[in-house]
């Protein structure tokens, strides 16, 4: 029982290198000669594995090229930030959440400059391949999925919870509005600093306080 969760650990990390190596050949393949120049057997070739190996990862190449939808998350830093909210009651919206969510970010942009080649390597691939955009979105949707399970696992509410669908649109659109600033021509910018800017603009606008509209006395008054 002892050996089983580093004997887990060690496996899925060696699977997640795997994947990697295989999606960087992917990228570089494509981008050196198009999504059509290339074999499934030039991928294996250039990372070092099975084509039995391929398929077991990726069922396309497009899909190699995108990466595994649970890809540069690393399963630890989300699970301190489900940890955080164990003080609260179950089925309530813990007071630290949103400072979580901030820190969450923030951990995650540690690793933007890691994988900062790759992402820019994948933005001229699909520049090269715009039919590639639509594989992105799949993925995206189911990062964004998995998100709203860890925060309402985190909460003990269900995923389709009102506040925890609010922060998985909220954050989701601010790291996407600060990598596209910070992957812009001529950017001198930190990501991290990028994204804090954006996070403190929400910030202050949902501070703001505001009334309900009474509908029922517009309704009345037309």
């Amino acid at each position: 029982m002892t050996d089983s969760a580093p004997s887990d650990g060690l496996r899925e990390r060696k699977r997640a290198a795997t994947r990697s190596a295989i999606t960087s050949a992917a990228r570089a393949l494509t981008a050196e000669r198009g999504l059509n120049g290339y074999t499934v057997e030039e991928v294996c070739e250039a990372a070092g594995i099975s084509r039995r190996t391929f398929f077991n990862y990726f069922p396309t190449k497009e899909d190699a090229i995108i990466g595994h939808a649970d890809d540069d998350i690393p399963s630890d830093v989300i699970e301190e930030f489900v940890a955080g909210g164990a003080g609260s009651p179950a089925g309530q919206i813990s007071p630290t959440l949103f400072r979580d969510l901030v820190t969450l970010s923030l951990r995650l942009a540690e690793d933007m400059s890691a994988s900062e080649e790759d992402t820019r390597q994948l933005i001229g691939v699909v520049r090269k391949e715009p039919q590639l955009i639509l594989r992105i979105i799949g993925v995206t949707e189911q990062r964004e999925a998995q998100f709203a399970r860890d925060v309402a696992r985190r909460e003990g509410v269900a995923a389709d919870h009102p506040v925890v669908q609010m922060a998985v649109v909220l954050l989701s659109t601010i790291a996407r509005k600060s990598s596209m600033a910070y992957f812009s021509d001529g950017n001198t910018r930190s990501y991290p600093d990028l994204l804090l800017e954006n996070i403190s603009a929400a910030s202050v606008l949902f501070s703001q306080p505001f009334n309900t509209p009474d509908t029922t006395a517009a309704e009345g008054q037309s």
